[in-house]
């Protein structure tokens, strides 16, 4: 199973398209991470966007994106409906397959500390990841905002963050960082300009004021649509469903006069949360949620899907997707040989291979992707019209980067193929049979991708250009083929009866 940990990080930004799409460049060119959404309000002033990616992969784009907005936004020229104390508001990690929420505690501490140390931010951990019961709540932490909190922290001691300076910083303010379970942010709009109604009924049913237990909510002011919003998150759906408050909001509205005049769900949302509602406005009985054709197909899609795709009467995914995909399940097989080697209560003789078999699993799988797209561009790059006067200049470029990603793959190959030799030294008995397969699968990603750099090697027109990457093929493979014959004296070794 892969190891994915979801990160929702929120700025202080709605209004400037610019500064958000650089702060998702800074996320995107981090390596096994993967960009799900991104969305923008002006009246709040604020930016969600949503990734996945490995811990470490996580963990790194998360503080890239904080530095580069700790850049770009400043907290004093902020202005907007929701509440915010910092550049970069909040981080949290969710675990989502194969990583624990402890894990994800530990991700939140260790980028926290990184932020508070490198861009003297203070940070305050949250939720699972909160140093003291009075910060589990966000709203608690964040509650002053920036301008307030800049007045006290440093002179209130229950106000000094967890880590960084105990000072705000001048512009980025600060920032929380925690671990969480999954969370809808869920808006409800009322067709009414008077905002003491929403912020009614916000009160009603918040816990903070004797609502529903996991509903945090606030009422505001939509000044673009002429109307006000209860703004809710919903820190776990499954115990207070999204129909259930939205039945709740359109009943208290009643009570004023006032109708709902639509909902929306601000980033992503659990499957679950929509099918519970279709279960209960529908009124289906013996519903269940894998009555849904698409969750077949994703499961399909995860599994044979790509095999098909393989198979089909198509130039990608080909070779090249292969192998990267190859070499990603070599670095699986790693990273489980190390953690099955890793004791509960120290770390094992192979513990800091862990996060390297971690990266580049998810290196390799993101160059399955990127290896047939690479393709593509050339397949495009070679059906422009003779009449362009770019063609040859497109056609070269596109030649290069379809070349450069099976040398990454070769390269990442390599790498796995190091952790596989350690694994066999170092592992316990039981492993040495997964670090083997993980050294084979590596050296068969690293001998599959040099091929598709040898096959591109013809579409060069420039002599040099094509040397460079022959040599450098020749380089990885011949560093590779001496790992592989250390591998393969360690298994005559253990497995030599």
């Amino acid at each position: 199973m892969p190891r994915i940990v979801e990160c929702v990080p929120n700025f202080s930004e709605g209004r400037r398209p610019e500064v958000v799409d650089a702060i998702c460049r800074r996320i995107t060119a981090v390596s096994g991470v993967r960009l799900l959404s991104r969305e923008m309000d002006g009246d709040h002033n604020r930016a969600v966007i949503t990734f996945i990616g490995s811990p470490d992969a996580c963990g790194k784009a998360a503080f890239d994106a904080c530095e580069e907005a700790s850049r770009l936004i400043d907290l004093n020229q902020h202005k907007g409906e929701h509440p915010r104390m910092g550049a970069t508001d909040v981080i949290p990690f969710v675990p989502v397959a194969g990583v624990t929420m402890d894990e994800c505690v530990a991700l939140a501490k260790s980028v926290g500390e990184r932020i508070g140390s490198n861009l003297n931010i203070p940070v305050f951990l949250y939720s699972y990841a909160a140093s003291r019961p009075e910060r589990q709540a966000l709203p608690d932490i964040r509650k002053g905002e920036f301008e307030g909190l800049r007045d006290l922290i440093g002179k209130d001691a229950t106000k000094a963050p967890d880590f960084g300076p105990n000072a705000i910083h001048a512009t980025a303010g600060a920032t929380a960082v925690g671990a969480r379970d999954f969370l809808i942010a869920y808006n409800v709009y009322l067709n009414t300009k008077n905002n003491d109604v929403a912020k009614k009924i916000a009160a009603g049913i918040r816990f903070s004021s004797g609502g529903f237990r996991y509903v945090q909510a606030a009422g505001f002011e939509i000044a673009d649509r002429q109307c006000v919003q209860v703004s809710m998150n919903l820190t776990n759906p499954a115990k207070t469903p999204m129909f259930r408050v939205f039945e709740i909001v359109k009943r208290e509205a009643e009570r004023y006069g006032v109708c709902v005049a639509s909902s929306e769900v601000v980033g992503l949302v659990p499957m679950s949360a929509l099918s519970d509602s279709v279960e209960y406005y529908l009124q289906i009985e013996r519903w269940k949620s894998n009555q849904i054709l698409e969750t077949h197909l994703l499961e399909e899609e995860t599994t044979a899907g790509f095999l098909e795709s393989c198979a089909a009467r198509t130039p990608t995914p080909g070779g090249g997707s292969v192998s990267a995909y190859v070499g990603a399940l070599g670095a699986s097989m790693a990273a489980m040989t190390a953690r099955l080697n890793d004791k509960k209560t120290e770390a094992g003789p192979l513990h800091d291979l862990i996060p390297l078999a971690d990266g580049a699993m998810g290196r390799l799988n993101a160059l399955v992707k990127a290896d047939a797209e690479a393709f593509n561009e050339v397949m495009a790059a070679m059906k422009l019209p003779d009449t362009d006067p770019q063609k040859a200049e497109k056609g070269q470029a596109a030649q290069a980067k379809a070349t450069a990603m099976p040398l990454e793959t070769m390269r990442e190959a390599l790498a796995v193929l190091e952790i596989a030799k350690s694994g066999l030294e170092k592992s316990k008995a039981s492993c040495r049979s997964d670090a083997g397969v993980a050294g084979l699968m590596a050296h068969a990603a690293l001998e599959g991708a040099y091929l598709n750099v040898v096959i591109n090697l013809p579409g060069f027109t420039d002599a040099k250009k094509c040397d460079e990457f022959r040599r450098a093929a020749y380089d990885v493979r011949e560093r590779g083929r001496k790992v592989k014959a250390e591998i393969d004296r360690l298994l005559a070794i253990h497995f030599s009866g």
